[in-house]
């Protein structure tokens, strides 16, 4: 029996469990490696939330962050928005609001390409 045969499971392919070899999670690495640049999620769901996106940014962070619990016509999105691209201005980042659910904050040397990928 050929080795396409086992894995699709081929006529007379029968399957035991000694084919298998269980995976302990403790031999898989759960931290990952030291990076210089993290992506960091955030959810701002008001002007308080923005002062921790704006620490992460100043650290060299990139930042998504939901903003779901506001329109974009909202008085205190605008407000958020102004000052995070304020603070991305400052670093020499990028900002950029992805549909109506995201903002994109990046760092320095960081920029957002506007196209996308795919159809």
């Amino acid at each position: 029996m050929g080795l396409m045969s086992k894995i699709l499971g081929g006529s007379g392919a029968s399957r035991r469990t000694d084919d298998y070899v269980e995976l302990d999670a403790g031999d898989a690495s759960t931290t990952a490696p030291e990076a210089d640049t993290e992506v960091r999620i955030a959810r701002i769901g008001d002007k308080q939330d923005v002062i921790e996106i704006k620490d992460a940014v100043y650290d060299g962070d990139i930042v998504l962050a939901d903003i779901t619990r506001h329109t974009t016509k909202d008085r205190t999105m605008e407000h958020i928005t102004d000052e995070l691209k304020q603070v991305a201005g400052e670093v020499g980042g990028d900002i950029v609001q992805k549909d109506d659910d995201q903002l994109i904050i990046t760092p320095s040397g960081v920029a957002v390409n506007r196209d996308r990928l795919g159809r």
